[in-house]
């Protein structure tokens, strides 16, 4: 064993204690060991960056951009209604159809991306339905994974080993080749998830349950039916204001003059006035819901805010102010201040029969606005007011939403039919989502998780020293003398079991880029085609289910679902052991050795 070798193999070992303990961010582990690679020598300054200039990094920074596209647009936003609305029906027909759009959708954008679009929505839903977090959201973690290995660029980490073996002269990874094998993970997953696994994750309900409702307390506003609404030709009672939204009082107004029929038999025309009475999370919900508007909004105008500078603020009316013991009419409140409340909790209680421009507001009223950054500033050193919090409240492009389906599709068939690489395609689709004004650039370079781009950009270099020290041929030859004797396939169970541990303590990028040498020095030791291999661990990479930080999903859901480790390790362990046995009988039948 030569001195280089020792080195890479102590860097290995370190940066497998780094990742395990967390003492350092796993992004800054993989450029301390590329900045040690290079110190050393064992690579070479270009060597050092081919990580960042890798296609596989720039593929998967695009790729982000693309998710956030499609969000922005309000793309995937209409998932949560649908979701709601089968919620309140069966929690089984709900989780069912979450994890297989989840699933679907992480086909096609990157699942993490999909994860943390789908993060708030789910949650929205469970408090919708009156269900726990906790049963919603491992679920969806785990569903996202399933359909992060049916394609290409699912996740991040079917990328990189692509673009690795390119590099080493190997075909790259197609675009549906994963598929096959990737459906009977979507389909064990999804009936084990239903019929075992979500019976293993306990309900946890703690106090930031009620926290994550947004509002304080109730508002009552104004809403005003436009000829495209759903509900124009409903009967109140059954129109989906009181189905979807949890509003607590809804009065009609038609011509000026309040109709006191019973709900059954009110039906809803176009230019009705209703004044409605709702928390402010169900007010955001009225404010992005097609053919409905609100009065003081169309009566207002436009502000100096653009729709996505937009925020709600709750603001109490001072004492002694000018506002105390009149109304927004008499003190003139639109020409004062350029807009005016939206909604008004008056002295702690919710006011029905009165117009919001025409109450008297006493000090202690909260009013709610929908401003600008321009106008809050305004707000906060006026006197009048106590700002008391401040929502963001995003407004989608809803009508780029068919530009950004398109041009996600446009990035998939091209490099499903070979017509452009992905890498190029994701390049163009990013562009063209910009200039078609689906995001701004601003929010284009937010959308990148930049973390994951740093782990990638370093961890690629340890795969190059591991080749060039010869490392990674003396870690074949003992994999193959302990597990050659027993044939190709027990290779595969073998690498598919030692890189979903690996996994488990690394991230799944850093696990591929570990093992792929090694791979491909075990295939030559034993005169195989290196495919089969690289398929076990690629697999396995992207589909840790036992801990927390394996993959990124499982923590991002760590928190919101109040999850404990054990949790992952029961439900999860016997996951990983049911997709350790199908990839053991059915990768070498896919890519025959």
């Amino acid at each position: 064993m030569t001195i280089e070798m020792l080195l890479v193999l102590g860097l290995v070992v370190s940066a497998l204690i780094l990742f395990a303990t967390e003492r350092l961010p796993a992004d800054l582990v993989a450029l301390i060991i590329m900045a040690t690679l290079l110190l050393s020598g064992l690579i070479t300054s270009e060597e050092a960056i081919s990580g960042f200039s890798n296609p596989a990094t720039i593929t998967v920074g695009a790729m982000f951009v693309l998710s956030a596209g499609l969000y922005r647009t309000g793309a995937v936003n209409a998932v949560g209604g649908g979701l709601a609305r089968l919620g309140r029906k069966s929690y089984w027909l709900t989780l069912a159809a979450m994890m297989l759009v989840i699933g679907i959708i992480s086909a096609f954008i990157n699942n993490t991306a999909a994860v943390a679009i789908f993060l708030p929505i789910v949650l929205g839903v469970a408090r919708d339905t009156h269900t726990s977090a906790s049963r919603l959201l491992m679920p969806l973690s785990y569903s996202s994974m399933f359909g992060g290995v049916c394609t290409l660029i699912g996740t991040s980490t079917n990328i990189l080993v692509s673009s690795i073996i390119e590099r080493r002269g190997l075909a790259p990874i197609g675009m549906f080749e994963l598929t096959d094998m990737g459906l009977i993970f979507f389909g064990a997953g999804f009936l084990y998830m239903l019929l075992v696994g979500v019976r293993l994750i306990p309900v946890r309900v703690g106090e930031d349950e009620e926290e994550r409702r947004l509002g304080s307390g109730d508002y009552v506003t104004e809403i005003i039916i436009q000829p495209e609404a759903r509900l124009v030709g409903m009967v109140l009672a059954q129109s989906p204001l009181l189905h979807e939204l949890d509003l607590k009082s809804v009065e009609v107004f038609r011509d000026g003059r309040l109709l006191d029929d019973p709900p059954e038999q009110i039906e809803l025309r176009e230019g009705d006035h209703l004044k409605v009475r709702c928390d402010l999370e169900n007010f955001r919900k009225i404010q992005q819901r097609r053919g409905i508007a609100l009065k003081q909004e169309l009566d207002q105008g436009a502000t100096e805010g653009t729709p996505e500078e937009s925020t709600l603020v709750e603001a109490v009316v001072a004492p002694n102010s000018t506002l105390d013991g009149r109304s927004l009419k008499e003190a003139r409140f639109r020409s004062r201040y350029g807009f005016t409340a939206l909604a008004i909790r008056h002295r702690g209680h919710v006011i029905m029969r009165e117009n919001l421009e025409t109450t008297v507001l006493r000090a202690g009223d909260v009013l709610l606005f929908d401003m600008g950054p321009r106008e809050i500033e305004r707000l906060r050193v006026d006197r009048t007011f106590v700002v008391i919090s401040e929502v963001q409240a995003p407004v989608f492009r809803k009508r780029k939403t068919a530009i950004a389906l398109a041009v996600v599709t446009a990035v998939v068939a091209g490099a499903a039919l070979g017509v452009v690489p992905i890498m190029t395609g994701a390049i163009i689709g990013c562009i063209v989502m910009v200039l078609a004004g689906c995001l701004t650039t601003e929010e284009a370079y937010e959308a990148i998780d930049w973390k994951v781009i740093m782990l990638m950009a370093g961890v690629v270099t340890l795969g190059i020293a591991m080749e060039k020290s010869g490392a990674a041929l003396f870690l074949s030859k003992f994999i193959v003398y302990a597990v050659g004797g027993a044939g190709p396939t027990a290779m595969v169970a073998a690498l598919y079991l030692f890189s979903a541990i690996i996994t488990a303590i690394l991230s799944n990028n850093a696990t591929v880029a570990l093992l792929i040498p090694i791979v491909f020095a075990t295939a030559d030791s034993m005169r195989i085609d290196p495919r089969p291999l690289i398929m076990a661990v690629t697999y396995a990479a992207s589909l840790d289910f036992m801990t927390p930080f394996g993959y990124q999903t499982n923590t991002l859901i760590y928190g919101p679902g109040r999850y404990r480790f054990a949790d992952y390790l029961r439900v999860g362990t016997p996951l990983n052991i049911l997709f350790w046995v199908l990839a053991t009988i059915f990768i070498p039948r896919f890519w025959p050795f």
